[in-house]
């Protein structure tokens, strides 16, 4: 039994998260989890909201309420939503939480213990309209690298060239739109990251398996321009943790807190310790802590690209300076971005269908099925709604959910609600059994190496088997010159449901549940075709499931194109 250590990049807390953010993290990393379970693995599955830095702040703001109170809301509807999506962690953490706050102190006093971090007075950007200095990502402008407009202070998200907010051509407050700013001096701590240069490119060298994605990003990072720079750790705002050495007072940092980009990594680890103080869970550093038991966990992490370059570098350079034991990522899998329907997701402009929306128009498996089949794994994918419609109401109306609805209805009206007996299998049956093994073969494989759509095209290739076999064996056919010709095949059609349940449960499982309930079993992941096709047995009684998956009607596809058009409110 292997252990799977496995994290989600953390959502911001400062609103709802859109479809696009969905498939960038939590749901593949949701889709590994839940495969990994079934096949007996023992899996840590974690994620956590990100509530420090100026965006909680703003939000807080915006909604009239304090941010702590802001952000312990937020939390509760973004849990909420994860769940109506059934999103399995193990735990969904907070890294406003104590657990984070005391392990991040601890973080920084080791890193200044070892050298790695620097006092630097520097001068920073004031803006006089907001009363405040702006964070880097509060400040907007032109990349000077590519043009784009709308580059941020620290990262443009066109080129993910990293930037300083003095970089950016004709700045102004993301908060405000004023381009009243001056430069002002104060004090900051910085991570010395360019003393682990040499560390860092050999750690990510040794990376061979990493997808071309993630690699390029991180090796065009550290190498760009002068290649690998210090980076500020702590930010002049009110809301974030402390700074501190450990448990003792910083001199000269009073009143800052540490950089939410500093933070937020480490609350994955913190999340563990979280899991276990909630009762969930025992002994968290056996996943954590090479010194403790998780020299034998494969720790994997999920992320969009942009998320890259602080998971290749600055969260490392933190673990690794810091001298401790601490368990490293092993892969990294990255994803490109969703679009949406000729242009692009965007929370902060209200861009595009957003998860709250998604769950009130349609069950969770319609979208997690045509997500992860289109997933963004190899360039950017495109959201429409007719490809939504055309995929939905043929994968999963007409091909999986018509496969369970004709075998179940015809064995009732012939058989009654039990699997029939009579009849042996033939050479039609055995080389269904063997296309079976060939496809699960695949499909495990492709699991395993996290190559979604390759695995859900797969999967769906195995339902198709089974619709091709009904179709050819004809068991309605058969019945009215051989009654047990017909029960052979009826039984072996039958044993396809649970086999088909447990192998889609990871992208669909409450269709999946339905099967198994419908069948009355439970989940059994296949070793083979020919032990599965056997688990019900002459005899067994089921129940006719509901119909899985309503198809969705052009005038309801063409309501939801009109609906979801404009910018939300």
């Amino acid at each position: 039994m292997a252990r799977i250590l496995i994290t989600s990049a953390i959502p911001y807390i400062n609103g709802i998260k859109h479809l696009g953010n969905l498939i960038g993290s939590q749901l593949p990393a949701d889709l590994f989890a839940r495969y990994n379970r079934a096949r007996g693995n023992e899996v840590l599955f974690l994620c956590a909201t990100d509530e420090h830095g100026t965006p909680a702040e703003l939000a807080a703001a915006k909604a009239g309420k304090p941010v702590a109170e802001y952000c312990a809301e937020m939390w509760a509807v973004q849990a909420r939503i994860a769940d109506g999506f059934r999103l399995s962690f193990d735990h969904f953490g907070r890294s406003s939480s104590p657990q984070n706050h005391k392990l991040t102190q601890h973080f920084a006093g080791r890193l200044a213990d070892v050298g790695l971090i620097k006092e630097v007075s520097e001068k920073q950007v004031y803006s006089n309209a907001d009363g405040r200095f702006l964070p880097d990502r509060y400040i907007e402008g032109t990349c000077p690298n590519c043009g784009y407009d709308k580059a941020r202070g620290d990262q443009c998200e066109n080129c993910t060239k990293q930037l300083d907010p003095t970089d950016l051509i004709n700045p102004r407050s993301a908060i405000s739109g004023s381009t009243d700013l001056e430069v002002r001096e104060t004090k900051h701590l910085y991570l010395r990251q360019s003393e682990m240069r040499a560390q860092l490119s050999e750690w990510i060298d040794s990376k061979t398996d990493w997808p071309i994605l993630t690699t390029s990003i991180a090796k065009k990072w550290l190498n760009d321009g002068d290649g690998l720079q210090d980076r500020g750790i702590t930010r002049d705002l009110d809301w974030g943790i402390p700074v501190k050495k450990g448990d003792e007072d910083w001199p000269g940092m009073e009143g800052k807190v540490f950089y939410v980009w500093f933070d937020a990594p480490i609350e994955y680890i913190a999340c563990a310790a979280e899991w276990v103080d909630a009762g969930k869970g025992a002994d968290w550093e056996r996943w954590w802590r090479t010194d403790k038991g998780a020299d034998d966990v494969r720790y994997v992490q999920f992320m969009g690209k942009d998320n890259v370059p602080f998971h290749t570098l600055s969260f490392p350079a933190t673990i690794i300076g810091s001298g401790e034991p601490w368990k490293l990522v092993d892969y990294i899998k990255s994803f490109n971005y969703l679009n949406y329907d000729g242009g692009q997701f965007s929370t902060s402009q209200g861009r595009g269908v957003f998860m709250d929306q998604a769950l009130d128009i349609l069950p969770p498996d319609y979208w997690r099925w045509w997500l992860l089949s289109h997933a963004p794994e190899t360039s950017d994918a495109e959201f429409t709604w007719e490809a939504f419609q055309t995929d939905v109401n043929k994968d999963l109306a007409d091909v999986l959910g018509n496969f369970v609805s004709r075998i179940t209805k015809f064995c009732r009206a012939k058989f009654g609600e039990v699997v029939p007996e009579g009849g042996d299998y033939g050479p039609e049956e055995q080389a269904l059994i063997d296309a079976l093994d060939a496809r699960l073969d695949a499909y495990q494989g492709h699991m395993d190496a996290i190559d979604i759509r390759k695995a859900a095209a797969e999967l769906r290739a195995i339902w198709v088997l089974g619709n091709e076999y009904l179709q050819s064996a004809a068991p309605w056919t058969a019945f009215k010159t051989d009654p047990d010709r017909a029960a052979a095949i009826t039984r072996l059609a039958l044993n396809l449901i649970p086999f088909y349940a447990s192998l889609s449960a990871p992208f669909i499982p409450d269709a999946a549940a339905a099967m198994l309930t419908g069948m009355h079993t439970d989940a059994a992941w296949p070793e083979d075709a020919a032990t599965a096709l056997a688990r019900l047995p002459a005899g067994h009684v089921f129940t006719v499931p509901e119909v899985l998956f309503a198809k969705i009607a052009d005038e309801t596809r063409e309501e939801w194109q009109t609906r979801f058009a404009g910018i939300r409110t």
